[in-house]
């Protein structure tokens, strides 16, 4: 018998054409881990002696899948995504993840809880379909099966942009472990991402010049952003001087690889801020420059965003513009009409 029990899962172990396989079954039922061990062994003798195309499995294509896009600021939250999936994708033969196992991903995803309640929202269920989609369209692309099921995604409401005013801001502030507090203190003066922020090195500052660039690899929109840095983003700049030689944000001699977990997240309780999140810092800081006159094409080129569509969502906190023609419309109030106006009526 070529299993063995790793923890509680049971994992294939063997040789073939001088090559040491081992693969985890992705079950604890030791009978159906030595079928799949079994089938696993044909499916590789077919390959060789029928030139049969290999039946490959959701962790091959997951292994590759990342492994090409490691680089990308996003990589620790796929990984999280793919963490929670894999119980129950292991082991499954791509060609047999149809419609009836994305359905069921689905509805265990929306059942899932936080701290014993449901708060799994619609955007937080895509999230899992769109990973499983894009993984399987790149094994499309790789030949290795010819088609993908089709994806039926939640409905999700339309949210509000939601940014903080300036007393819930000096809150936060007030509440956050000094690493987060600059880190959100940075995100408030320059509208980056959080992914942005924690991967940004010193090599992308220019201190003299006061500037910082995000490379396109790294910028949502696959576009090089110059980030101007304002008086309060250099002031940050110099107090994160030699805390870390490749890094400008750290903790502990590290680099930091999420800001938004429960440090930030108990901090946020106990400022009394409701329906907030890291990302709302971006929202707030455009939020803050359309109110003080900047033109929306300025702001989609600070925030580095493709689609001015994007941009127009901040429009409405600015009116100031639209003034003159509002006071073009005069109301005479009170009015008291003259005989002649009654006769000429």
């Amino acid at each position: 018998m070529s299993i063995k029990k790793r923890g509680n899962i049971w994992w294939a172990r063997f040789t073939h054409n001088g090559q040491e396989i081992q693969r985890s079954s992705g079950t604890e039922d030791k009978a159906a881990a030595q079928e799949w061990h079994d089938q696993l062994k044909a499916s590789l003798w077919r390959q060789d002696k029928l030139q049969e195309r290999p039946a490959y499995i959701w962790e091959q294509a997951v292994e590759r899948w990342l492994t090409e896009r490691l680089d990308k600021p996003t990589a620790y939250i796929w990984k999280l995504q793919l963490r929670w999936l894999h119980p129950h994708l292991s082991g499954m033969k791509l060609t047999d993840i149809g419609q009836e196992k994305i359905n069921q991903i689905r509805l265990l995803k929306q059942k899932d809880t936080v701290n014993g309640k449901t708060e799994v929202k619609p955007r937080t269920v895509n999230a899992i379909l769109n990973l499983i989609r894009s993984i399987l369209r790149a094994a499309i692309e790789w030949e290795w099966i010819d088609r993908a099921p089709i994806f039926k995604l939640l409905a999700e409401p339309t949210r509000r942009v939601r940014y903080l005013s300036q007393d819930e801001e000096r809150a936060l502030l007030n509440e956050l472990p000094l690493h987060l507090k600059q880190i959100s203190r940075f995100a408030l003066s320059t509208g980056l991402r959080m992914s942005n922020i924690l991967t940004l090195e010193w090599s992308q500052i220019d201190i003299a010049r006061e500037t910082a660039w995000i490379h396109a690899d790294q910028a949502k929109a696959n576009k090089a952003i110059s980030i101007p840095l304002n008086t309060n983003a250099m002031a940050i700049i110099n107090e994160q001087l030699e805390q870390h030689t490749s890094h400008v944000f750290s903790y502990k001699g590290k680099p930091i690889l999420r800001a938004n977990g429960r440090a930030w997240r108990e901090a946020v309780k106990r400022a009394n801020i409701q329906d907030f999140n890291f990302h709302c810092l971006r929202h707030t800081w455009a939020s803050r420059l359309i109110q003080a006159g900047v033109p929306t094409h300025a702001l989609m080129e600070l925030g580095g965003w493709s689609d001015i569509a994007m941009v127009r969502k901040y429009a409405h906190f600015g009116a100031e513009h639209l003034r003159e023609y509002a006071n073009k419309i005069v109301i005479i109030e009170n009015a008291i009409p003259t005989k002649a106006d009654v006769n000429l009526g």
